[in-house]
């Protein structure tokens, strides 16, 4: 009787559970056909259309930007509104209000970084966030949301930029490949420049300062006619800011204008030892003997150097002919006479010509996307549509009809805008914010199909350049960072560099000059100097390597 019980019941149990079973599939099956169906409702991400097409919903993005002096706001101006308009993005920018270096130590400790980041391609920190993995790789962010920023991106750059691990984590602004630089090379100039004042140098007859002597003559001359300007003492000699580890004008930019090789005999050539390079430091050590050199120049950051730039009070100047746009057009409004031109700067004892630095593929910053980005899909949409030509455009152009026109199949800014861009740069970023306001991700060659022709008082110092530029592609990121042995080698060296340049320019003779130079060179190689040769020329053989596949 149990017996039969059982059986009877084991029965039961199990056609209940067939039935449960039958259901439960029949369930599973309704939710796996709900989920196919939502899934394809979805739009598929397409190598034909730009994703950011598919959602426009509003999104704000944090962009951190690594500059200290960058203070512009999203939002403000046409340019922006209209961009948020028509893809939904609104970006949040955050800039550090100190050092750069120390504020992204601080957020790569922390192991969070804002959406975005800009930052310059030398600098350190990019390997620390590849390293880290905080940063994600563009390539499968493209693979995964937006197959169409291979069509926009320039494979050159991307292959540039590919790490060990195969992906690529950064794109550049201002970059060049080999075939932009070849094609552009002529209608391209240089940034770096050397700035006179044009009433005061020509009123101490325009002299030749290419060499050593004409250099201190002119500045002595200078500071003679003009000691006071506006009731400030005259800056006879001005540079970029000095830093912990150096000063760009007196580094590459200098030994540009002198021509220095960067190689020799397929050798990376050590250019800091060149005897023409010191000859110069030591001209520029003797014009601080003769009080020519500032207290000034040593201690200025950047926005008290555009104070004094606006104020003309520097004579002559090592300097980016870029960054003082607005400066130029406060002084050619009061005073076109007032402004500052390029002329020959220093030269070597041979009097060659400048070997000026143009784009390279490198460019200037890389824009990298945190892991902890909010939306990973909108930021890479986000980032095709700002590296697209209709991205580029609409950063570079506007609106049509409401910042510019079509005239003759060529986009123009309507005449009052253009006005204002030529007489008042920073009332036009603020009204408008075209023209690369927002520079993050520029391309300077594909913007030169729409750049109106430059003016006066930028067209001569953009014109001298021509005809100087070369590229230094092949030397983009020879010197090692990070935490290696060479890493950690370089970091110390140059840091002992910021320390001894400005003893250098300050030393009351040039055998004091020699004594402080020796100690440099002694304690650069006790550092590792060697380990930092040897990883220079490895990456120039790899990046050799690179561009002549990218041709």
């Amino acid at each position: 009787m149990r017996k039969k019980f059982f059986s009877k019941g084991f029965s039961l149990l199990l056609v209940l559970s067939l039935v449960l079973a039958l259901f439960s599939g029949c369930s599973s099956k309704t939710n796996e056909n709900a989920s196919d169906e939502k899934e394809a409702d979805k739009p598929k991400a397409s190598a034909d259309a730009p994703g950011w097409q598919d959602n426009k919903d509003p999104i704000t993005f944090d962009w951190y930007v690594n500059f200290s002096w960058f203070a512009h706001k999203w939002g403000d101006d046409a340019v922006s509104k209209y961009v948020t308009d028509k893809t939904g993005v609104s970006v949040n920018f955050i800039s550090p209000a100190g050092n750069e270096a120390e504020k992204m130590n601080t957020m790569i400790a922390s192991g969070k970084l804002p959406d975005f980041i800009t930052i310059g391609w030398w600098e350190d920190a990019v390997k620390k966030m590849i390293e880290g993995e905080l940063v994600l790789p563009l390539n499968e962010l493209a693979d995964q949301y937006d197959p169409y920023f291979y069509k926009v991106a320039d494979g050159a750059k991307i292959e540039w930029y590919k790490q060990e691990d195969g992906n690529t984590y950064g794109y550049p602004n201002a970059s060049s490949s080999p075939k932009d630089f070849d094609k552009y090379k002529d209608l391209k100039p240089s940034n770096q420049t050397f700035l006179v004042r044009k009433d005061m140098y020509e009123a101490i007859g325009s002299p030749d300062m290419s060499t050593p002597e004409g250099f201190l003559k002119a500045l002595e001359a200078a500071k003679k006619e003009f000691p006071e300007v506006n009731g400030a003492p005259l800056i006879p000699f001005g540079l970029n800011e000095f830093t912990d580890v150096g000063n760009t004008s007196l580094e590459g930019y200098l030994q540009n204008f002198l021509n220095i090789p960067m190689e020799k005999d397929g050798k990376v050539y050590d250019r800091s030892q060149d005897p023409e390079y010191l000859a110069w430091l030591k001209t520029f050590r003797e014009a601080n003997d003769k009080g020519l050199l500032a207290k000034d120049i040593f201690i200025d950051k950047r926005p008290q150097m555009e104070e004094k730039i606006s104020q003309g009070r520097y004579f002559a100047m090592l300097y980016q002919r870029s960054d003082l746009a607005a400066q130029q057009h406060a002084l050619y409004a009061k005073d076109p006479n007032s402004v500052y031109i390029a002329v020959d700067g220093p030269a070597n004892s041979n009097g060659d010509g400048p070997a000026l630095a143009g784009d390279s593929i490198s460019g200037w910053t890389v824009t990298l996307i945190s892991k902890d980005v909010k939306d990973k899909e909108r930021a890479i949409q986000f980032l095709t549509y700002m590296i697209s030509e209709e991205g580029q455009m609409d950063l570079y152009m506007g609106k049509e009809g409401e910042t510019y026109d079509m005239v003759n199949g060529k986009p123009e800014f309507k005449p009052e805008i253009l006005d204002l861009l030529n007489k008042d740069r920073a009332a036009f970023d603020q009204q408008y914010g075209a023209s690369f306001k927002y520079w993050m991700l520029m391309d300077t060659n594909m913007s030169l199909a729409w750049a109106p022709p430059a003016s006066e008082p930028f067209k001569q110092m953009e014109d001298w350049t021509k005809g100087k530029t070369v590229s230094y592609a092949e030397f983009d990121g020879i010197s090692p960072t990070g935490t290696s042995a060479e890493g950690v080698a370089a970091s110390k060296i140059a840091q002992e560099w910021g320390k001894t340049l400005p003893k250098l320019l300050l030393a009351k003779s040039d055998k004091e000059f020699d004594k402080i130079f020796e100690g440099f060179m002694k304690k650069r190689d006790s550092f590792g100097f060697e380990k930092v040769e040897k990883y220079q020329q490895e990456i120039y053989e790899k990046n050799k390597e690179k561009l002549d596949a990218a041709k």
